[in-house]
Order: C-alpha cells, then structure tokens, then sequence
C-alpha cells in the first residue's frame, strides 16, 4: 500500500504536547532537546507545562508542532527501523511544509527552528492585532466562497486562505471584509461561517511584509533536495529540486494553503495511506473527504509501534 506522510500545521497545540514521545524514546527527546538550543529558550518545558496561552504565540505555536512531528518521525526511525523513504510523498500543512522538509532531509531540523520562529513572528507583526481576521466556511463549496469574497472586495481585502477538504474553506484578510463575506455566504444558505480565534490574517496579502522577511531568511537557508518529494501548499503537486521549495515557502506565506487539492493529486498518484506525524487533524480531515483512504495519527508510542508493525506484517 503506498503511503505519505503528512504533517499538521498551527492549531494542534496543546500542554503536554510531545512529551509522552520524548519519556518512551531517547530519540524524541534528543529532536526536543536540537529545537531548545537552537532557539536558545526551553520550549519543550513550555510545551509540556503551559501556560497554554504562551504556546499559542504564534512564534512558539510554530516550533513546537514541528518538534512534536519531527519527535515521532524520529522514533520511528531510530526505534522501528521505518524512515521517510517508506513514503511515495511527504506534504505539511502550512507551516506542515518545514517539517514535511525535515523530514525529507532538505532542511536541518535547527535551520527549520529558528526558520519557524522568525515566521511566527513576522507574520503577528504584519498586521496589528483587531486588523485582520479568519473565518471558517463549513458546508461552503468553492464557487459559493469565491462570489462572497467578490461581494466583500469593496470592505477592504479578503482571500481563500485554505481549501482544506470538501465543504471546509477558510477566508483571510481585513476584518471588515470578512465579516462581510460572512454575511455574504450566509444569505447563500451555508450552515455555518463563524470567525477563527487567530491573532493574525494568514495566508493572504496582508501577510507580504512577512513573506519579504522569509525571502530574506531564506536566501541563507541550507536547502537540500528531498529524499521523498514534496508535495507543496502553491503547486498542490509534487517538488524534488531545492530551489524551487525555497521559493514555495516565500510565496506561501501569503498564498493558499491548496490542502485539498495536494491530498486528491496524492490519492490520485497511488497513495492510499495518509500517515500524520504528530498529531490527528489531517487524519480528521482526511476521513471527510476520501473515505476509501486510510488515515493514520502517530501520537503516543503505541501509535508508531502499530503502524510499523503493519507495514512489517
């Protein structure tokens, strides 16, 4: 059975995060331990004992699902014998992609820390706080979307952020503009578009002056090409040459997470298992929309010691 495996993006924080990876594996603990000193702050002791609004910062939120994703990937390596080349793909959701890169050996776990942390910051400057907005459309399909936010164009600035899975849309930009598209698509009939508890509008043009600031991080960055290719967010299709994922992640800042169109290019490939490192999100999302694939979360040890043990058996 081909498989891929994914990597969760921000909103699957949590206190406690990683820690039951980095007590069960020597392995774990030691990517926890590369993602601290690269930072020069004990993250992990933030992730495992809160407070959960400190984890939430952008610029912490992004590291640490990171570390977490990259702590279970190399357990399985170091304590199931199963690395990446096991997979036909690896794809990240947003900030998903550094790990997925990671992950591929195109970029060092440190570079990737500290790159994810300048990320976090830059973008929560872009746009002073109350400015910009996110809104989820559930039940929305995409035309129906894309004529709220032609509707809303005249209240300011406003974007598809992510088109994550059938009838799960996300918009971005000014929060006028939003919460008039919100209104828009609610006379279309759609049973639910409600504002996103985010502190900034990713994912859209606000997001630019954080975009020049990766360019410029990035421009210095080690890169790699992948030893499994990378399915990325801007071409929803597959990436193996270092320089062109580069450029990927510049422009993804501001552009549209294309996560339902990278998993149907990926089932469409072959691919028939979609394998989650770190968390369950995707795999949730994954059973909204293929459910003839199969989903896998690795989470706890008992997670990665079931998924080799199928992959052997």
């Amino acid at each position: 059975m081909a498989l891929a495996f994914t990597f969760p993006g921000q909103g699957s924080q949590a206190v406690g995060m990683g820690k039951a990876l980095a007590d069960s594996f020597a392995s774990a603990r030691a990517v926890f331990d590369e993602v601290d000193e690269a930072l020069g702050q004990n993250l992990s002791q933030l992730m495992w004992d809160g407070p959960i609004e400190e984890i939430t910062l952008t610029e912490n939120a992004q590291p640490a699902i990171m570390a977490v994703s990259l702590a279970a990937m190399a357990a399985l390596k170091s304590d199931f014998d199963v690395d990446v080349t096991a997979a036909k793909f690896v794809a990240g959701h947003s900030l998903g992609e550094y790990s997925a890169l990671c992950a591929a050996g195109a970029l060092s776990i440190s570079d990737a820390a500290k790159l994810l942390k300048l990320r976090g910051q830059s973008m929560q400057k872009a746009v002073p706080v109350g400015q910009g907005a996110m809104a989820a459309l559930l039940g929305a399909e995409m035309d129906q979307a894309e004529q709220a936010i032609t509707q809303a164009a005249t209240s300011g600035i406003v974007t598809i952020a992510n088109d994550n899975a059938p009838g799960q849309i996300v918009i971005s930009g000014d929060k006028a503009a939003v919460d008039a598209a919100i209104a828009a698509i609610k006379e279309m009939g759609v049973r639910k578009a409600m504002l996103l508890p985010v502190s900034a509008p990713f994912h859209c043009p606000l997001m630019q002056p954080a975009a020049d600031a990766m360019a410029e991080a990035l421009k210095d960055a080690q890169m790699s090409n992948p030893s499994v290719p990378v399915v990325t967010n801007v071409s929803a299709g597959p990436v193996s040459d270092a320089e062109t994922l580069r450029a990927q992640l510049v422009e993804q800042v501001t552009g549209k997470v294309r996560w339902r169109e990278s998993v149907d290019a990926m089932h469409a490939a072959g691919v028939e298992q979609f394998v989650e490192a770190g968390a369950k999100v995707l795999t949730t999302m994954l059973k909204r929309h293929i459910k003839e694939a199969q989903g896998t979360a690795l989470v706890t040890a008992e997670d990665l010691e079931a998924f080799a043990a199928s992959l052997k058996g």
